[in-house]
């Protein structure tokens, strides 16, 4: 007489790790596996008059946008005491993006009516409304920014 086989009946959560387990076995990487904030983010240089300045863009459809313009050589000027600012070769798409920020020392950020890159080297005071959106953060070297301008810039991608 012949043996019937067990029919399996598994769960889908059962046969999901089951798979999962035998790709973690064969070195695929995980379908759960998420990327962290900072492998999204983005790197990037700038040479102010020679000094190097480190900064991190934030994974946001504007950013990307301002990336896609690098590499980028500009003239930051003084603008309110505490921003350099610099007209970019094209405005940056800014749909689907809200406007409004507390800046702070080191924020890199957009001004959509103006079109230009603004880079705030002191604390500001007041919420900022009405079109300045975030596009990072300086890492290092905001020194190089805070001396008074023009300051030559070259902007460029680094990798992660």
């Amino acid at each position: 007489m012949k043996e019937s086989m067990p029919i399996l009946n598994w769960t889908s959560r059962q046969v999901l790790a089951l798979s999962a387990g035998l790709a973690l076995a064969a070195g695929v990487p995980s379908i759960s596996t998420a990327a962290s904030p900072q492998e999204l983010s983005m790197k990037i240089r700038m040479q102010v008059d020679g000094q190097a300045v480190a900064a991190t863009l934030d994974d946001t459809a504007i950013a990307r946008d301002f990336v896609a313009q690098l590499p980028l050589s500009l003239t930051l000027t003084d603008y309110a005491r505490i921003e350099r600012i610099a007209y970019l070769p094209r405005k940056l798409t800014a749909a689907g993006t809200s406007s409004g920020t507390l800046v702070k020392a080191g924020d890199i950020a957009y001004y959509t009516p103006w079109g230009n890159l603004a880079i705030f080297v002191e604390e500001g005071d007041s919420t900022y409304l009405g079109g300045l959106l975030q596009l990072g953060k300086v890492e290092g070297g905001l020194p190089a920014l805070q001396r008074p301008g023009p300051l030559k810039v070259t902007i460029e991608r680094i990798s992660n």
